[in-house]
This record gives C-alpha cells, sequence and structure tokens, in this order.
C-alpha cells in the first residue's frame, strides 16, 4: 500500500486527518472511559503514554503504508471526536478491515456514519480495495446496527477470540463487498 501519511478527507461536517500529537489528550479522554472501551479489544487507558504511543505508532505505519488510521475532526469547532482506521490489508486479495471509535458525547449525531461512508469510499474508490471487513465484540448492538446501515453483512462468528482482563469474549464477523457498495449508492 502506498504512505498513508498525507491523507487527508472531508465529509459534510468532518475534516478526517492522521493523528498527531497534539490529539493524545482527546484520544486519552476517550479511551478512558469504560462505556467507550466496553466492547474493544483493551482495557480502558490510564496513561498519557498510550496515547502517545498509539500515535507514534500509527504514524510509522502510516508512512510504511500498513494501515491509515484518521482522526474526525468536527470543522465547525475544530473538535477530535474519535477516529476510524483500515488496517490489515491484503494487496493480493485487495482487502482491509475497517475499525473505528468515538468518544461517547457525540454518539447518535451521525457523525461516525458520515465518517465511514468517507473512508469506505476512499478504501474501495482510492484503493481499489474488493472487500473491507469489520470484527466487532457480538454484543455491540450499536456497532453491529451502524455497520448493517453501511451495508455490511454479518458473515461469522469466532468463539473466545479475545482475553480482555481475563475475560474470555467472542466476534462476529462482517463484510462489505465494493460490488454491494456500488449498487448501494453510497459510492462517490
Amino acid at each position: 500500500m502506498p504512505a498513508f501519511n498525507q491523507v487527508t478527507l472531508d465529509s459534510p461536517r468532518l475534516h478526517l486527518r492522521p493523528l498527531c500529537k497534539d490529539d493524545a489528550a482527546a484520544i486519552l479522554r476517550m479511551r478512558s472511559k469504560a462505556k467507550v472501551m466496553r466492547y474493544m479489544t483493551t482495557a480502558p487507558w490510564t496513561d498519557i503514554a498510550q496515547a502517545t504511543g498509539m500515535v507514534e505508532r500509527d504514524q510509522a505505519a502510516m508512512v510504511r503504508g500498513d494501515l491509515l488510521r484518521l482522526a474526525l475532526i468536527r470543522k465547525t469547532d475544530k473538535v477530535f471526536l474519535g477516529s476510524c482506521i483500515l488496517f490489515h490489508f491484503d494487496e493480493g486479495c485487495r482487502r482491509a478491515e475497517i475499525g473505528y471509535d468515538m468518544d461517547e458525547t457525540y454518539w447518535g449525531q451521525g457523525y461516525m456514519n458520515e465518517a465511514l461512508v468517507t473512508l469506505l469510499n476512499y478504501g474501495f474508490n482510492e484503493l481499489n480495495l474488493n472487500r473491507i471487513d469489520a470484527d466487532i465484540h457480538p454484543d455491540n448492538i450499536n456497532s453491529a446496527r451502524s455497520l448493517e446501515r453501511l451495508g455490511f453483512i454479518r458473515e461469522g462468528y469466532l468463539r473466545e477470540r479475545w482475553i480482555i482482563d481475563d475475560v474470555v469474549s467472542d466476534s462476529a464477523i462482517y463484510g462489505l463487498l465494493r460490488s454491494d457498495w456500488v449498487k448501494r449508492g453510497e459510492a462517490s
């Protein structure tokens, strides 16, 4: 994959840009909340070093073309809302995985759907991906609904996939094909 460190995208209400060191405090605030991290593959964060470490790792990985994580910045006031990511690229199969997180303050306002439509269009149109997968906790009904609204189909269930703080959990696997995305008319 190409280097992603210069990628910026825009939607009607959001500017999507690579994470920067200035985002670390907002990332920690978001990821320290139990409600936000409830269905994530790590426990709530407790230290700014976790956020700065993520930013630094992601910046390096984006230069290598290993992943594309973009901060969701609200255009009206430049507030950091969360992030979305394409990762686990398989160039031969033209496949990637999508992920996302958002501070609970902004849930239910359509921001993540808007960001994901923008990122999916980039993945299918600019990166020529054929398939994008999502791996979510089966109890995360809101995330499942978000994916299904975008046209993702639940295709699998992996038992006891994650162990976080000694709690074993499963994974629900969703997939979206380029052909289905185009049929939906979301593609731009």
